[in-house]
């Protein structure tokens, strides 16, 4: 129904940048999600944006450092990481709500909300 395909993942070393994709086909969705995982924790909300409106949500552990954006004619999302740390090193997933509901913090940062996850890339962050 829906495909989320991410890249953009890679080694940096910390205070660098990288810049993730999500590219996503099928149908439309209300808003798109980051999260990760690092082993041994459970998976944690990064940010998020709605699709129609561009509001975005952060974590606090990234506010600041990191920004998610959205190209609705290409139905993909971006998200901007600088000043990266080594504690910023896990698995990035993109999500899709395609269910719509009212645009809450809590809603956004919620990963049983979102309908379609994608494969995760790896992004390892070096001291």
């Amino acid at each position: 129904q829906v495909q989320l395909v991410e890249s953009g993942g890679g080694l940096v070393q910390a205070g660098g940048s990288l810049r993730l994709s999500c590219a996503a086909s099928g149908r439309t969705f209300s808003a798109m999600g980051w999260f990760r995982q690092a082993p041994g924790k459970e998976r944690e909300f990064v940010a998020a944006v709605g699709w129609t409106s561009g509001a975005t949500y952060y974590a606090d552990s990234v506010k600041g450092r990191f920004t998610i954006s959205r190209d609705s004619a290409k139905n993909t999302a971006y998200l901007q990481m600088n000043s990266l740390k080594p504690e910023d090193t896990a698995v990035y997933y993109c999500a899709a709500d395609l269910k719509g509901g009212i645009p809450t913090y809590r809603r956004r940062s919620d990963a049983s909300y979102y309908n379609y996850w994608g494969q995760g890339t790896q992004v390892t962050v070096s001291s």
